[in-house]
């Protein structure tokens, strides 16, 4: 079901355990991008022949998958942009091209990754406007009792992801947009992360904004989404100009194209987005499945471990039950780099990550460089986990 991980590296069999970063890719999703690639490979949206015609009808057939995933209200609220970074980078400059002026104020956390910092600092430099942060406290939980006297009049919008890449705790979203909606303030919801761990209701959470990627739930790279609130979308400039974003051009005036395509110049990653609806109808069926409840339990197994050895630092601890927590897990141990830890696992065959995960902010935060960080996906097995355990265990004492 996913080719990459029958593959030995260094003679051993692979466990990918990076899977935060990207996802390997099933096998449905391989052969719709084939599929596309050799049999449809045309131009969307514009030609009349058969193979446009196919190649346009698997590409909106995945915005609908992805309108009915979010249950967002309208499939023209769904835009496909390359990735979570494009959509949140679109938001940041056609929202503050409409909306924001100078002196006025973005709010963003302390637990963001840089795709949700840098835009907005590029936008606020642009506009003159000020970017305020929301701190996490020492466990990696966004204190947000104190949005009260971070947001004020001047507040234009609030970004925020809904599980932090590093952390791994699962923020209360909701919360946080009835706070902000309560003082008139449209909250950005950054779900790179929460889109392929929690069950995700646009219209629920009621966010203005969401925004996630394909590569990390099983579809193709160079994919991702943008939901935006009609209003919002109806009121901002587009982002980029050029073919199948205009409605018509002549050298005195342009006008745009309807949503969504306003927002989609160019031609598109036709046979990438197409591969989303695979994607999805697999992301459905695990959440449908014994296979939720089972990576659970290795979610459990690995934060009992973290939080029982001494040796090892957690970054993001549940305050109360492990469902605050998806089996993500960053840390440091005391007295060894964390590169050198992920180099020895490497030639173990595990595949986890080091460094500082794009969210420089948060490395500051704890006092550390770096981390090493292990993201468990649904195909990964409790006999991975104990072998990453054993692997983990032997490289410490190699290094200490």
């Amino acid at each position: 079901m996913f080719p990459a991980l029958s593959r030995k590296v260094y003679g051993k069999d692979l466990v990918y355990l990076d899977n935060a970063a990207t996802s390997q890719r099933v096998q449905t999703v391989l052969d719709e991008w084939n599929r596309i690639s050799v049999e449809s490979n045309a131009n969307i949206h514009r030609a009349v022949h058969c193979l446009a015609d196919e190649a346009t009808q698997a590409y909106e057939a995945a915005r609908d998958a992805v309108k009915d995933f979010l249950n967002a209200s309208g499939r023209e609220e769904i835009v496909f942009t390359s990735g979570t970074t494009a959509a949140i980078n679109l938001v940041a400059f056609c929202y503050g091209e409409a909306f924001v002026k100078e002196g006025d104020e973005v709010v963003v956390t302390e637990a963001e990754h840089h795709s949700n910092i840098v835009p907005w600092q590029i936008m606020c430099r642009r506009k003159g406007a000020v970017l305020k942060v929301l701190p996490v406290d020492d466990l990696g939980h966004l204190k947000v009792d104190m949005l009260d006297e971070i947001l004020t009049e001047k507040t234009r919008i609030m970004a925020v992801t809904q599980i932090s890449n590093v952390l791994g705790i699962i923020n209360p979203v909701k919360d946080i947009i009835d706070k902000c909606h309560s003082k008139g303030i449209p909250v950005l919801i950054d779900g790179a992360q929460g889109a392929v761990h929690c069950k995700v209701d646009v219209q629920d959470m009621d966010c203005d904004f969401y925004v996630f990627s394909g590569h990390k739930l099983y579809a193709a790279t160079g994919t991702g989404v943008l939901y935006g609130k009609r209003k919002w979308l109806d009121a901002m400039p587009p982002y980029m100009g050029g073919g199948e974003m205009v409605g018509t051009v002549t050298f005195a005036e342009t006008t745009y194209a309807p949503l969504p395509m306003k927002f989609e110049a160019g031609t598109q990653n036709f046979a990438s987005a197409a591969t989303l609806k695979q994607a999805l109808y697999f992301v459905n069926l695990l959440n449908d499945n014994e296979l939720v409840k089972y990576n659970d339990k290795i979610r459990d197994y690995l934060l009992d471990y973290f939080l029982n050895d001494e040796r090892i630092k957690l970054f993001g601890v549940p305050r109360g039950t492990s469902d605050e927590k998806i089996p993500l897990f960053s840390f440091v141990v005391k007295g060894v780099h964390h590169e050198d830890l992920a180099l020895i696992l490497d030639k173990m065959g595990i595949a986890v990550r080091s460094g500082q995960m794009c969210a420089e902010p948060v490395m500051d935060r704890f006092g550390v460089t770096g981390m090493l960080r292990v993201s468990v996906a649904p195909y990964n097995t409790i006999e991975e986990a104990e072998y990453f355990v054993k692997c983990l265990n032997r490289a410490i004492d190699m290094l200490m």
